[in-house]
């Protein structure tokens, strides 16, 4: 009878030991969200999870502006594994379940992420006072399990100012406006009604975006009205460009002109639609 008390405490011992589980979540008085971002480029929403690392959600400027999430690591995956992802009710919420929301790739040495349709989810949970929580076998530990807890504490205001800056971002992106082909009325410096309304685009991204490194300006013209008139037509037309951007405190050391006049015809001109596809400014912006 000894020997089998003894026995089954043993068993109990290393099935408790094989079930543990360690949990990470902030409580009232470490439950923090925070803006970080708030600009009509990007927003970015933090919250930190003590002793673990940083659940971050972020929206960029862009036709879609997609929501992205990121569960930075202080200690990153060291294999491939999936975390599930379930809605949490919290302890003062007695008889509810959780519920299986998504999984999430953890891959080795990155950390997790998860797409638009799965953050918009998290926010809505969020939302409705539940704590996502992400769960996964511990990788240092086999004997362990891990539950990453978001906590819906202290959520909903700065939630709200997210949201606000995400509404206000530019529907277009960095790489949208990288490269630029605009055109000119013929026998003129005035830009067509298209191209004036893509530099006012230029201009609005320029205004927010302090990490431009170079902007390079190219002005071409068609081969009709003389060389050396059509140089100095296509300098001006750079020129032109050049104040507009520096009006908008671009850094004049950024700025890099050249008018190269007839020469690099893009189409032919014999033509009305080719020589109008010749009077052109290429706009180039670099970033690091």
């Amino acid at each position: 009878m000894i020997k089998y008390s003894v026995v089954a405490l043993a068993l109990g011992a290393s099935t408790f030991a094989h079930g543990a589980m360690r949990t990470y979540e902030a409580d009232a008085a470490t439950s923090h969200w925070d803006l970080v971002a708030n600009s009509r480029l990007q927003c970015q929403l933090n919250h930190e999870v003590p002793y673990y690392g940083e659940a971050v959600f972020s929206a960029n400027a862009s036709k879609n502006r997609d929501l992205l999430f990121n569960l930075d690591m202080v200690v990153q995956p060291d294999t491939y594994d999936l975390a599930s992802l379930e809605a949490v009710p919290p302890r003062w919420r007695p008889g509810q379940q959780a519920r299986p929301l998504a999984s999430m790739e953890l891959l080795r040495q990155f950390d997790g992420e998860l797409g638009n349709k799965t953050t918009w989810q998290i926010l809505s949970e969020l939302e409705k006072g539940n704590h996502p929580t992400f769960y996964y076998q511990d990788w240092r530990n086999e004997q362990d399990r891990i539950a990453v807890a978001l906590s819906s504490l202290n959520f909903k205001d700065a939630y709200w100012s997210f949201i606000q800056c995400r509404d206000n971002l530019l529907p277009y992106s960095f790489e949208d406006i990288a490269f630029t082909v605009m055109n000119y009325k013929k026998n003129s410096s005035e830009l067509t009604k298209s191209s004036k309304k893509r530099l006012q685009q230029i201009g609005e991204y320029l205004k927010h975006d302090k990490e431009i490194e170079s902007i390079m300006i190219s002005a071409y013209t068609d081969s009709y009205g003389g060389r050396w008139i059509n140089e100095q037509l296509s300098i001006r037309r750079a020129e032109a460009i050049a104040t507009y951007i520096k009006e908008l405190g671009v850094d004049e050391g950024k700025l890099v002109t050249t008018g190269f006049g007839e020469k690099r015809h893009v189409a032919p001109n014999e033509t009305v639609i080719g020589r109008g596809k010749n009077r052109r400014v290429v706009i180039q912006i670099a970033k690091p």
